[in-house]
């Protein structure tokens, strides 16, 4: 299974945010996009769903920025995957073109267990484990324009 961009994004301007720290001006979705190396449209994007879904609060004009809610920083990685990557299997047996085994098929079901068995591997992540040491100072050096450590 792999990951739309859209939910890459999301995952790592969550966990972006996680790392403000007390005093810093909130990132602006420029400083975001910036930081973690994505189109500032794109980042956009996902900054209106993330904030749709309640995990971040966008402030306009001065003094404004970035801040992740408290949803936010305790939601799901699981669960957060799931909303963010929508409805669908692994592989497509009904389309424009149906699968001639779909009546008979247990590659289908087996594809289903193992995309659930790959979701729940994920439900007891929150954003905040995902930004624990070495990854949250790492977040910090890049966001304040620091080269990364090896």
């Amino acid at each position: 299974m792999r990951l739309t961009r859209f939910t890459d994004v999301a995952l790592r301007v969550l966990m972006r945010l996680t790392v403000t720290t007390e005093g810093e001006d909130p990132p602006t979705t420029r400083d975001v996009a910036a930081a973690m190396k994505v189109p500032y449209t794109h980042a956009a994007k996902v900054v209106a769903r993330l904030q749709h879904l309640g995990l971040v609060d966008a402030r306009r004009g001065r003094g404004g920025g970035l801040s992740l809610t408290t949803a936010g920083r305790s939601a799901s990685i699981g669960t957060l995957v799931r909303e963010l990557e929508g409805p669908g299997e692994v592989v497509e047996c009904e389309g424009d073109t149906p699968c001639p085994l779909r009546s008979a098929c247990r590659l289908r079901s087996a594809l289903r267990r193992a995309e659930e068995a790959f979701y729940a591997s994920l439900d007891p992540l929150t954003v905040s484990d995902l930004t624990a040491s070495p990854t949250g100072p790492l977040l910090l050096g890049i966001s304040r324009g620091r080269p990364a450590a090896d």
